[in-house]
């Protein structure tokens, strides 16, 4: 186990201690309200940790304060890792951002598009092209979520049994198959739809590699990282440390079920299946920021991590042109386009929170977010385990507050 520790004081790199001391007590509110359990914050300037607090409980009914090590189901944020995994295989020439998905799943080989209609009434046509691997880490795909309650074709997918995303008792191989099975709700390569598309890059993964998505992970990214936490599973060891998950109810929270992470999962989620600490998403962050290569370690070129945060939707338009949006993103989408497996700032202007231009990162359901400033060299992190009804403005006010902090 590594702990993340406070390494600089927040005048050395140029951030305002007044103004994260107003951050940490903004977030104390939520928690002295009964709107949150606790969290975690970290703010970090040039790689170094300049401000690092916890508050509140990661157990309220045991009475378990949050930690410097305590682990959180990080959901969404484990798309950047599977993004992040791909292009390693994408560098070693295993794959490709051109590559048909059939080269490695044979199912999508004929991928039909919505017409129109809905349940056994639904009209597809043929797709005029094929899915590619670049239109999986860009949500470019045409896949959905069960989840959504906008379009025929989601609907389709609940009736297909993949109200979470996974045929129940089934692995990532036979889930991704009955995606395949699914019409697209669009053209793949034509607009921007959040969906499963990480699960299928997840089993591309593990085909182009051989090994399975949690070995991969572990002997390519975690270990060479010293992410020594991160995983799909908690051991007994780990386990007093796991924040118990939490939903809105009431007007307060109360404990509801989260990822069955005690045992290896039978399904592999690339789209949401990890738990990590801070420790861990700091390392992750840093090799990011330090573009590809961290303590002497090189995972990624340079070229490659600028690929990854450079915005790639149709157009170079945001995602708010598409009339959609991440149902657990922070609000509003103007001025903010897609990469490969994150989003990226490219227009600060339009932004309904404090961004630099080329800010990148995401998002988990239960809460964490993470950010990249490469302009202001800035790591930020939040991490709680609170699965909200209705939007929220955690996120917004995160940005705005630690903005306010950066006085150089």
């Amino acid at each position: 186990m590594a702990l993340l520790r406070q390494e600089v004081d927040p005048g050395e790199v140029g951030l305002d201690a007044k103004a994260l001391d107003r951050l940490d007590q903004h977030f104390a509110h939520y928690v002295d309200e009964g709107r949150m359990p606790g969290y975690l914050v970290a703010v970090s300037r040039g790689g170094r940790v300049a401000h690092l607090t916890t508050h509140g409980h990661r157990d309220l009914a045991a009475g378990l304060p949050v930690e410097a090590d305590t682990l959180w189901r990080i959901y969404s944020m484990t798309k950047p890792v599977t993004a992040v995994a791909a292009l390693i295989l994408v560098e070693e020439g295993r794959l490709s951002l051109d590559d048909p998905v059939e080269r490695f799943v044979p199912a999508f080989a004929e991928p039909r598009v919505y017409v129109s209609g809905s349940g056994a009434d639904t009209v597809t046509r043929p797709a005029d092209g094929p899915i590619r691997v670049r239109h999986l880490m860009t949500h470019t795909s045409g896949l959905t979520f069960a989840f959504y309650h906008a379009h025929p074709v989601d609907a389709l997918y609940r009736e297909a049994g993949l109200e979470s995303s996974v045929v129940p008792g089934s692995d990532l191989a036979r889930t991704t198959e009955v995606y395949a099975s699914l019409p697209l709700q669009f053209e793949p390569g034509t607009q921007w739809n959040y969906s499963v598309a990480s699960n299928v890059l997840g089993r591309i993964i593990e085909v182009a590699s051989g090994q399975p998505l949690d070995t991969f992970f572990a002997e390519r990214i975690f270990g060479p990282l010293g992410m020594t936490d991160a995983g799909f599973r908690v051991t007994e060891d780990q386990a007093p440390r796991l924040c118990e998950l939490y939903g809105e109810a009431d007007g307060g929270i109360e404990p509801i079920p989260g990822l069955p992470l005690h045992g290896r999962p039978r399904f592999l989620s690339g789209s949401g299946g990890m738990v990590a600490s801070a420790h861990d998403v700091h390392r992750f962050m840093e090799l990011l920021r330090r573009r590809g290569e961290l303590d002497g370690t090189r995972l990624l070129a340079p070229r490659t991590v600028e690929l990854m945060t450079s915005n790639h939707l149709p157009g170079g338009a945001d995602l708010r042109s598409f009339g959609s949006r991440p149902a657990h993103d922070e609000p509003g989408n103007d001025g903010v386009g897609f990469g490969l497996g994150v989003s990226v700032v490219i227009d600060p202007a339009r932004t309904q929170a404090p961004s630099g231009l080329g800010t990148y990162g995401w998002s988990g359901v239960a809460t964490t977010t993470f950010w990249v400033d490469p302009s202001r060299d800035l790591t930020v992190q939040f991490m709680t385990q609170v699965r909200p009804k209705s939007s929220h403005t955690i996120f917004p006010d995160l940005k705005r507050l630690v903005h306010e902090a950066v006085a150089e």
